[in-house]
């Protein structure tokens, strides 16, 4: 017997025997008012028949409440010890009880149900992790083995241009395919960069510095150009841990590709504030937008829209951010504008939690 059955049948039988007493006294007072000649009869009778209605209640009771509570209190404990075979054999009674047993068995496939399937996308994310790793080895090989031959199509190039006299024909040619090299030499470089990130370097630092460089950068790209870039920064903004050589990077390719998006001429705002723990950064441009079936899959690597782009700006931007511990997200409207928001957490320095030094992660 184990200590849950027994401490329910003594809280089911206490309370009997307790009126049982309760009734037989009161029973023998009445006798004794009574004064009738078969009273000890009566009386013997009488708890007889108490004490058999009483064990014929207490049996009752154990079989509608204190077995299925015992069964689920085993099944419960097997439950959480990783046990999803369990099932209540209450569950077929009609009454309230059955329910109740019913809806335990529901809940137990339901969860069994829902681990299985954590298992799957797990084992999908594993086979996934795999193959991508796979191929950052290859393109990694194949960047480099590219690269060798393509330098040296680059030197040959540079000599027929130098030797070919300056009106001949041939010279737009060459000029043509160097500057076609080049671009395959920088779709190599993304390639190398997406396939084999460089860690990040965390340092607690400001924001506004890394915003600074970024829109100083940029506004070098318009100099000839009618786009304006303007830069809000947060006064008092708490440090925050960052790698300023990546958020510089991821930065610089937002506000590039507003450039790109906005043509000829626009307007392109980086803003910086405070959220609850975040600083978010947010760069907004007045360009001709994402339509609705480009922005779901604009940070998928290699996928792009522009004629000359590679497509992993925007894949790597996301990549550095998550590995901060943040977040990016885009909305746009066409013929509006994108804006891109950057999620990072602001430093746990400045509420005691972890230990970290100026300039770097303890």
């Amino acid at each position: 017997m184990t200590p849950l059955s027994s401490k329910l049948r003594l809280k089911a039988v206490l309370p009997i025997v307790v009126v049982l007493v309760m009734g037989l006294a009161l029973f023998e007072i009445a006798m004794l008012i009574l004064e009738t000649p078969y009273r000890h009869w009566i009386l013997m009778i009488a708890a007889g028949g108490a004490v058999a209605v009483c064990g014929v209640l207490v049996s009752v009771l154990a079989i509608l409440f204190q077995k299925p509570l015992v069964e689920m209190n085993e099944k419960v404990t097997r439950l959480r010890d990783g046990d999803l075979n369990v099932a209540l054999s209450f569950a077929r009674r009609g009454d309230e009880i059955g329910a109740l047993g019913r809806h335990f068995n529901e809940m137990v496939e339901q969860i069994r149900q829902n681990r299985e399937e954590i298992e799957r996308l797990h084992r999908e994310q594993m086979t996934r992790a795999e193959h991508f790793a796979t191929v950052g080895e290859l393109a990694t090989g194949l960047a480099h083995e590219i690269r060798n031959p393509l330098a040296g199509i680059a030197g040959a190039i540079e000599i027929l241009v130098r030797d070919l006299p300056p009106q001949s024909l041939g010279r737009d040619v060459l000029e043509e395919v160097r500057r076609e090299v080049k671009r395959i030499n920088v779709i190599l470089s993304d390639l190398l960069v997406y396939a084999r990130p460089q860690p990040s370097r965390l340092v607690v630092a400001d924001l506004n510095t890394a915003a600074e460089q970024a829109v100083r950068m940029a506004r070098e790209q318009i100099r000839s150009r009618p786009i304006e870039i303007e830069l809000a920064l947060q006064p008092g903004l708490p440090p925050v841990v960052h790698d300023p050589a990546q958020i510089e990077q991821v930065l610089m390719n937002l506000l590039l590709n507003g450039i790109q998006a906005i043509g000829e001429g626009g307007k392109i705002e980086l803003k910086i504030v405070t959220e609850g723990s975040f600083a978010l950064l947010t760069v907004s441009d007045t360009g001709r937008g994402i339509s609705p079936q480009d922005l779901p899959r604009i940070f998928r690597p290699f996928y792009t829209t522009k004629e000359r782009g590679t497509g992993v700006g925007l894949s790597l931007a996301k990549g550095i951010v998550e590995g901060h511990g943040g977040h990016i997200d885009v909305t746009s409207k066409l013929g509006q504008g994108t804006r891109f928001t950057v999620w990072l957490p602001i430093s746990p320095a400045n509420d005691g939690s972890a230990s970290v030094k100026k300039g770097k992660v303890a």
